[in-house]
């Protein structure tokens, strides 16, 4: 039995009220002054503003901004991806978490991505039809649509079809995406024909016109979930992924389902976080670290102290994400102890102000036991005080670079978020244990964690791309907001990060002023200054005593092909 496991097995009959989001009674206060959006790209934006207007609420809108990021995002998100979107009901006071993650196909093995000596093959999690998990998003949509919004799902559609139909215009993160991830399109012609008209990546400010994708909303607008998972659309998918060397079936698709789950919260200084449950590592771990954090006054302490704690806390939840966490309907982590402050008291008993912990010091993972680059996110509120965090996915850039023929459905690559051999780190350099392993059916673990910060002064919508980084980013902008800053400080604030493996502080340039580095790097941290920026946040708050609407959109999205 590891320390960790000493530390737990006293609380295995602990039920915490911390853990579950129960409804919470609507309070007296003025209503938003205006709805908002704040997504990724203002074509996105708009499609959520014309179902407003519509008469749409706060649901309608993340229908319409999902659909229409698929559309102008195409590297980031799409109908082949999955998502996670978590929802507030102003009138019952109600938090719901809709999970629409991709699930491995029936025929999915724990070994199916190494070589006959039992090493992982390079590429294959990452590249083709076979890296493919089985798409949420669609469920997701039709079922945010039927349950929660006021207009039937074919108008919240329609801004997206148009976009789809009429072409949107290519800017330099669809370009440089194209040039990275040629050679792996190279082996899909139904790719190849949307994205490289004539064989070459296209100009910027050229119109790209997606009519296999228009035709596949419209038969999701008209029947449904059926539209996609069934019937013409799924016999298509099938086809051009068993063609690939894929291993779906019209089976896998038809069983796919969508998940409602109960989000998690956690108290901290007298503030409340609404976060994404499992198979979220995210609000876990943002609970670890608020929790190891709210013994310490962090405003008194001088600014590399401040950091390198925030490192020790951030080293010491993902040690955690990376043993214990996966598909709850597959595995049972050990969530309400992991959340409890007397663990937390625990985990902050080993940390020392003046000296970094090396990752190897703490208990090693045993072998029994995510998004990505372009991932996108987007916060709403609407006048009813209704609001949205949606965080989508496809993993990295372009997904799986693949599109099954007269589809035009760009396939995710998140089968690399599973554990494909303990202890191999994915593409974001993350490890894991048997908890994550790739099972049939199964969802793969995900850092993804759209999140709602609660405080007496107002309410945040908080998320972000970037990775294993975004829980680790939504950290860093809670503290800030409880520090008092708005949203646009929140979206612009330089980020730093710790992962336990790789055994390095990645930052941001800026992130640390000179005297913080020596002061870090004189405490035993090793750190790497990144060469690109993290994440892509989109924040709105509202302040209860004013009413008023706050959106922000990350200005690292304004830096084209350099944020991830």
């Amino acid at each position: 039995m590891n320390l960790i496991e000493s530390r737990l097995r006293p609380w295995r009959a602990l039920v915490l009220a911390v853990v579950v989001a129960a409804a919470t009674p609507a309070v007296a206060r003025p209503l938003p002054a205006s709805a908002a959006i704040a997504s990724a790209h203002p074509l996105a934006t708009a499609a959520g503003e014309e179902i407003l207007a519509a008469g749409g609420n706060a649901f309608d809108a993340a229908v319409a901004v999902s659909a229409a990021l698929a559309v102008v995002e195409p590297y980031a998100s799409g109908l082949g991806g999955g998502g996670f979107w978590l929802l507030h009901l102003a009138k019952s006071g109600r938090d719901v978490f809709v999970d629409g993650r991709e699930v491995a196909p029936a025929a999915a093995t724990p070994g199916m991505y190494l070589d006959a000596s039992g090493k992982p093959v390079p590429g294959l999690t990452l590249d083709g039809a076979l890296a493919a998990g089985i798409p949420g998003q669609p469920a997701g949509l039709a079922h945010i649509a039927s349950r929660y919004g006021r207009l039937p799902l074919a108008r919240s559609l329609a801004p997206a079809i148009r976009l789809a139909e009429q072409g949107v215009p290519v800017h330099r993160r669809m370009t440089t995406g194209l040039r990275f991830r040629r050679p792996a399109a190279e082996k899909s012609p139904g790719f190849m024909a949307v994205f490289y008209p004539g064989g070459v990546v296209p100009e910027e400010g050229a119109l790209i016109r997606q009519p296999d994708l228009a035709a596949t909303l419209r038969r999701l607008a008209e029947n449904g979930s059926d539209g996609f998972y069934r019937g013409e659309t799924a016999e298509r998918l099938v086809a051009g992924v068993r063609a690939a060397g894929g291993i779906w079936t019209l089976e896998d698709l038809a069983g796919y389902r969508v998940r409602e789950r109960v989000p998690l919260r956690v108290s901290y200084h007298g503030a409340t976080l609404i976060s994404a449950p499992l198979p979220s590592a995210g609000g876990i771990g943002l609970a670890q670290m608020l929790n190891i954090l709210a013994a310490y006054d962090l405003r008194a302490m001088d600014a590399a102290t401040r950091k390198h704690l925030l490192v020790e806390t951030m080293r010491r939840a993902y040690r955690d994400r990376a043993i214990y966490l996966g598909d709850p309907d597959f595995v049972s982590p050990p969530v309400e102890q992991l959340m409890h402050p007397f663990y937390a008291a625990g985990l902050r008993a080993g940390i020392r102000l003046d000296r970094a912990t090396p990752s190897s010091a703490l208990a090693a993972i045993g072998t029994d036991g995510s998004e990505g680059h372009d991932t996108t996110h987007f916060s709403i509120i609407d006048t009813k005080g209704n609001r949205v965090g949606g965080t989508l996915s496809i993993n990295t850039w372009y997904g799986a670079a693949f599109i099954a023929p007269g589809t035009g459905v760009v396939l995710n690559n998140e089968m690399d978020d599973f554990t494909v051999k303990p202890g191999v780190a994915n593409v974001f350099e993350l490890v894991g244990a048997g908890s994550n392993a790739i099972a049939p059916g199964k969802r793969m673990l995900s850092s993804m964690s759209p999140t709602f910060i609660e405080s007496p002064r107002g309410v945040a919508v908080v998320g972000t791309p970037g990775g294993s980084r975004i829980i680790t980013m939504n950290l860093l902008a809670t503290l800030t907001w409880l520090d008092g800053a708005d949203a646009a400080t929140m979206v612009s604030l330089k980020r730093f990060h710790h992962q336990y493996e790789p055994d390095v502080i990645s930052y941001e340039d800026g992130a640390f002023t000179a005297d913080e580095l020596a002061s870090l790097e004189a405490r035993g941290h090793q750190l790497v200054r990144s060469e690109r920026s993290f994440g892509n946040m989109n924040i709105v708050t509202w302040d209860y005593a004013t009413g008023r609407i706050e959106a922000a959109t990350d200005p690292r999205g304004t830096v084209v092909g350099q944020v991830y």
